[in-house]
């Protein structure tokens, strides 16, 4: 009886290999997972063959989104001429006089203020201190502080894109100024917003433009028209805005070839696009964005004018800043145009394009000790 017994339960795990097969209650057992597991491979392998450049973007939103968290816009301009001039100079001369406001004047020139800002500044403070409105250097700081949020706080205009559909934005600018990167971080902006974007590359002048947009557009997965080198820049913007009303798109980002404001034939060319446009949309294009190298210095202060006579700029971007860039640049802009600075560009990632904050941005100019707690930010 004990023998027989024994082999009953011996019997009975040679059986239930036997049936998973049949039984679905048996599923779970790891032979049957395997087997079942393996068929799914295939057909999910070509249904998911889009997802992976979602996968991609979620990562790589995860890995450039956690540095905003841990580098402020201080740590961003900490090498930017201004914020080196103006540090070291309250170091070196801490005593409240006259010298020091010499010295105040002399780095705000060198940090591209512009001669007539960096003077009505200064004189305003000079006029203050010989009152003795200020106890120390620290409270004149403070002063400066004011004075330049005054200056920017009228500029301090995000750009809203929610009045058109589709909202075309023109970018102009000069070679190397950051264009077309900064249009596939404004197309990666507005596609995590659940914005549709479509990319229309008018840079046709340029051999590799073309090849450049369309990496940045497969990055961020978002569509773009072209003709290939040397085709109609205004071709085939004008296609991309047919193309865009035509698919329901909310944003056309439209690429042009980079150029020196002294150069004739391209900057007639700007003025073709804008109305080529107005022909599908009178109104077209909403925005008129000028990418600026924060390094160009008052040079920049010449481009914008002559941009402004051809095509109408209506906002500034202005890249580069987190790196020798001499980031007074932006209050010589302000005082002369008035014209909003959209975003300003503090690194390499899509999330350092950050929208232009005026106290943030001074904050991160000045001394650590100085300005309000939204500078470590």
């Amino acid at each position: 009886m004990l023998k027989f017994w024994k082999k009953k339960p011996a019997e009975t795990p040679s059986e239930p290999p036997a049936t998973p097969a049949d039984s679905p209650t048996l599923e779970s057992s790891p032979h049957a997972t395997q087997v079942d597991a393996a068929p799914p491979v295939e057909p999910s392998a070509s249904i998911e063959s889009p997802r992976p450049p979602d996968i991609a973007r979620d990562t790589d939103n995860a890995a450039v989104e956690e540095p905003p968290t841990k580098r402020s816009w201080r740590d961003r301009l900490s090498g930017n001429a201004f914020s080196r001039g103006l540090t070291s100079l309250f170091v070196r001369h801490p005593k409240l006089d006259d010298d020091l406001l010499d010295e105040l004047e002399t780095t705000l020139i060198t940090a591209d203020v512009g001669i007539e800002a960096s003077t009505e500044l200064v004189e305003n403070l000079r006029k203050r201190m010989h009152k003795r409105e200020f106890a120390d250097a620290p409270a004149l700081l403070r002063a400066l502080r004011a004075s330049l949020l005054a200056m920017l706080r009228p500029i301090e205009k995000p750009l809203d894109i929610s009045g058109r559909k589709p909202f075309v934005v023109l970018t102009v600018g000069i070679n190397g100024a950051g264009k077309t990167t900064t249009i596939g971080k404004l197309a990666r902006r507005w596609s995590d917003e659940k914005r549709a974007v479509i990319l229309a590359a008018g840079d046709t002048f340029r051999a590799a433009a073309v090849n450049q947009l369309k990496t940045w557009g497969e990055r961020n997965q978002v569509p773009v028209i072209s003709q290939g080198q040397d085709a109609d820049s205004a071709s085939v913007i004008f296609d991309a805005l047919q193309a865009a009303r035509s698919r329901g798109a909310d944003v056309l980002i439209a690429d042009t070839a980079g150029r020196l404001h002294t150069q004739g034939g391209l900057m007639d060319e700007l003025g073709k696009i804008a109305r080529v446009l107005k022909k599908i949309d009178a109104d077209a294009p909403h925005e008129v964005l000028m990418v600026i190298d924060g390094t160009t210095g008052q040079n920049a202060v010449n481009q914008v004018r002559q941009f402004r006579q051809i095509v109408g700029v209506t906002g500034l971007v202005v890249t580069k800043l987190d790196g020798t860039a001499k980031g007074g640049v932006i209050f010589a802009l302000a005082r002369e145009f008035g014209l909003p600075i959209r975003f300003v560009g503090l690194g390499e990632t899509a999330t350092d394009l950050r929208t232009f904050d005026a106290e943030v941005f001074v904050d991160g100019l000045l001394p650590a000790n100085l300005g309000s707690d939204r500078g470590h930010d």
